[in-house]
Parts: structure tokens; C-alpha cells; sequence
């Protein structure tokens, strides 16, 4: 799941980052409002995590613009105004969910997936399926053919992107685009790396391969 997080507090934005990469999350970061707003506007994400009170533009205004360009994207606002009429207006500036400094990041993470959650409505995916393959989102397990396959974080990320993608050929630059940052080199081994621990957890012991690799082309869970 890739995250826009608006927020000019260094140490509250390392942290969080830190956090969220560990459960997986591909974070998008910028310490300002005007940077945040043209992130949100050009980029695809699937929930942003705004500051009230980023400089340059506020982080109301920012969901406001947003919301009336057509952006349905869920969002959390954070800030240190915890007033019943601050969170009324941002509640009402079209964010999905307001959460008081300073919080829990356990709380963040279930309110991260409830509005996600709640996006999707009755059409929300938590379950993928590819063949033999069953992957349930909510409980975060993995089942072959009834195995239970237990998988790192940054593994169930990868292997969720490819079921979403199942039967497609996924490039290079699709993973690090939706399941690493930016910030590693697209030379790097780490997808190869990390191919090859799925692949001995996925494949191994049955008598198909479900991980092809395309030689120049890329990666495909195939049924």
C-alpha cells in the first residue's frame, strides 16, 4: 500500500516512516503543504496522512483543494489541536478520520486500515486468490494448497502486489514503485533477493512454480 505523509516535523516524520515501512507501507514524504498538494494531485495513493498545520499550505486547505478537484483518496489529518470545533472543521474540510497529537502509532495503523476499509465499502477486497494461493488481508496469512506459509513483512507486501497482479507480468520498476521507496537504486539486487525467499517459501516442496521470471522483462505469479 503506497502512503503520502505531509508533515514538517522531522522527528514525528521519521518515526512514522520508520513505523509504517516496517508493516510494510511504501511512504511518499514531503514537509510542506505546497509540496504535499502537488504530490496528492499528480501521484496515485491509497490513503495520505496530513499535518493540520504544515507551512507554505495548511493541511485543511490542502484536503479541501483536493476534495473539490474530485480526489477521493481517504485521508487522516494529525495535529496538536484537539478542540471539539478543530476536529469539527477538519472532520468537515472532507478528511475521513482526525487524530489528536500525541498518539498512538498502533491506533494510527487501525485507523489507517479502517478508512481504507471503508473507501472500498461493501466492495472491499480481503481476500486474493491466485490457484492455490489464498492470501487473507485482514489476518495477514498466506495458504498453499492448505499449507500455512509464514511470510516478512516486505514478503507478504511483495506477494500481495503479485496476486493483485496475477497472470501479469510486473516490471522491476512496478515493485520498487509499489512495494519499495524510491530511494533504492533500480540496479540494486534487493528484488532479487527477496524473489528468491518467496520462492522458497511459495514454491518450494510442490510440484508447480507459481513465481516465473521473464528474462528482461520482469516477474509473474502464474496459476
Amino acid at each position: 500500500m503506497k502512503l503520502l505523509l505531509i508533515e514538517d516535523d522531522k522527528e514525528s516524520a521519521k518515526y512514522l516512516m520508520k513505523g509504517l515501512r516496517e508493516q510494510g507501507y511504501v511512504i511518499d514524504h514531503c514537509d510542506n503543504g505546497k509540496d504535499g498538494l502537488f504530490l496528492a494531485a499528480s501521484e496515485k495513493y491509497d490513503a495520505m496522512i496530513i499535518d493540520r498545520m504544515v507551512p507554505e499550505v495548511d493541511g485543511i486547505t490542502i484536503i479541501q483543494t483536493l476534495r473539490a478537484a474530485g480526489n477521493e483518496t481517504p485521508m487522516i489529518i494529525l495535529t496538536a489541536l484537539d478542540k471539539v470545533e478543530e476536529r469539527v472543521k477538519g472532520l468537515k474540510s472532507g478528511a475521513d478520520d482526525y487524530l489528536a497529537k500525541p498518539y498512538s502509532f498502533t491506533e494510527l495503523l487501525a485507523r489507517l486500515e479502517a478508512i481504507t476499509r471503508r473507501k472500498a465499502g461493501e466492495k472491499a477486497v480481503t481476500k486474493l486468490t491466485c490457484g492455490e494461493l489464498e492470501m487473507d488481508l485482514l489476518t495477514r496469512s498466506v495458504i498453499r494448497s492448505g499449507k500455512v506459509i509464514e511470510l516478512q513483512a516486505r514478503e507478504f507486501a511483495l506477494l500481495e502486489y503479485m496476486m493483485r497482479n496475477c497472470g501479469t507480468v510486473v516490471t522491476r520498476t512496478m515493485l520498487l514503485e509499489h512495494v519499495w521507496d524510491y530511494n533504492f537504486d533500480p540496479q540494486t539486487n534487493v528484488i532479487d533477493v527477496h524473489i528468491s525467499r518467496l520462492r522458497q517459501k511459495i514454491d518450494k516442496g510442490f510440484e508447480k512454480t507459481m513465481i516465473q521470471t521473464l528474462r528482461g522483462a520482469g516477474y509473474k505469479l502464474v496459476v
